[in-house]
């Protein structure tokens, strides 16, 4: 099987700074507007570079997104940033009336998503936000895995015309895809072939799926594994030839498995090829506090979880 090395730990908030920085030298028309967290977002830069295209709207978060829309009127392209948990539970209604609705080209960048924000706990921690976001029609939901493909996805939504929800992590994370690769929306990433089993993967899953992977391979299982940055649109292409081979599948995320990617993958299996399907995501609830890895292991998002979720839906077979 192909082996990923990981180049180096890096946070995914910090490939949105990056890929925002680079926008600004390259596309007149972008503009930023931050709630009060310009240092958790890594819109520093930006800020710095371009202030007269900088709005720091405080702790006023619907009222970004009200600003966001009606910047697109004038043809220019917001970006807004805040933690996952502000950018959707609290401004869903100012979302789904003023940007969805009203189809406008406003991008909603997110960070801090999942139990991997962490010590701040539950009330800043969300697992319900790529739900909300796919419901909405016309909103294109994205879930990133490491720090290159996030600036890489920060540069590809620019261009997209619509709404856009681009979630991200606080922590430092495996940095394992290339740099300056070409990011396709709608399109999955398969980074392993296999045959015994299907691993799609999202988000910081990613990388734990792949050394699921590796463990599998030792055992002699052959785990395909994709990566679904994009849930919405779906790829659905990619999953059901994937599982037409292995004939089960196993799905991971940092999301609550009630409307997660795991729930799409449901959807599209029912209509299409019924199959056997495993869920690694967490099992309604809210999070807590704790440092990202003890969360990650207690709510079993890990590539010991997705091992034994494999061998589960294997034997389902």
């Amino acid at each position: 099987m192909k082996i990923y090395e990981n180049t180096g730990n890096k946070d995914t908030r910090s490939g949105f700074g990056a890929g925002l920085t680079e926008l600004g030298q390259t596309n007149e028309n972008v503009v930023a507007l931050c709630a009060d967290l310009i240092g958790s977002l890594k819109m520093d830069a930006f800020k710095a570079n371009h202030p007269e295209r900088f709005y720091q709207v405080g702790i006023a978060e619907a009222n970004m997104i009200g600003i966001a829309a009606g910047l697109t009127i004038g043809g220019k392209i917001p970006f807004t940033g805040t933690f996952a948990n502000f950018s959707t539970g609290r401004v869903y209604d100012q979302i789904r009336q003023s940007v969805a609705y009203s189809g406008k080209n406003v991008k909603i960048c997110a960070s801090h998503a999942g139990i991997t924000l962490g010590e701040d706990g539950a009330t800043h921690q969300i697992l319900e936000d790529i739900g909300l976001m796919k419901m909405l029609p016309g909103m294109t939901v994205i879930n990133t895995c490491d720090y290159n493909q996030t600036k890489a996805a920060t540069l590809a939504v620019a261009d997209h015309n619509g709404p856009v929800y681009l979630r991200f992590g606080r922590p430092k994370v495996a940095n394992f895809t290339t740099e300056n690769q070409k990011f396709e929306i709608g399109k999955a990433v398969n980074l392993t072939e296999g045959n015994d089993v299907t691993i799609v993967a999202t988000g910081h899953l990613v990388w734990e799926a792949l050394e699921a992977a590796k463990v599998l391979n030792e055992e002699g299982i052959s785990a395909e594994v994709i990566n679904i940055h994009t849930i919405k649109p779906l790829d659905s292409t990619a999953i059901l030839e994937s599982v037409s081979k292995t004939g089960c599948i196993v799905t991971a995320e940092e999301h609550n498995y009630l409307g997660g990617l795991g729930e799409s993958i449901s959807r599209v299996l029912a209509k299409n090829k019924p199959t056997p399907q495993e869920f690694v995501a967490t099992n309604d609830t809210f999070g807590e506090s704790g440092t990202p890895a003890q969360l990650m292991d207690k709510y079993g998002l890990s590539s010991k979880a997705i091992i034994q979720a494999s061998k589960k839906v294997i034997s389902r077979k």
